[in-house]
């Protein structure tokens, strides 16, 4: 999994690719939230609209992010998720947890 970051109005964008499969990727995006945290940065949305594949640990590094993300204050939310993860999210009832857009400008302008 690769991380690359973007700030639109306050917002941090967080554009996951390749594959959120667990193990390390773990560690990495919970490594990202904590030095945003630090920052003072709570509003982040997570672009998953170049993730590949993610498996039930991809899905278990997402539920902790948004764990951190809310005792800080703060939100994560989901924006160009693909079919398949819309499926992964349905199948779990975990698209009554997460907030999704379809796009990053939508859930970008959702924490206003």
């Amino acid at each position: 999994m690769k991380i690359e970051q973007q700030e639109i109005n306050g917002v941090v964008i967080l554009a996951l690719s390749g594959k959120v499969m667990g193990g390390p990727d773990a560690s990495l995006l919970n490594e990202k939230l904590h030095e945003l945290i630090a920052l003072g940065k709570t509003k982040v949305v997570a672009d998953l609209g170049k993730v590949d594949w993610m498996n039930s640990s991809g899905l278990g590094i997402l539920i902790g992010g948004l764990t951190t993300m809310r005792n800080t204050g703060g939100d994560l939310k989901l924006a160009n998720i693909t079919d398949r993860i819309q499926s992964l999210l349905m199948i779990t009832k975990l698209l009554t947890v997460f907030e999704t857009f379809p796009t990053i400008d939508e859930a970008a302008q959702s924490f206003s």
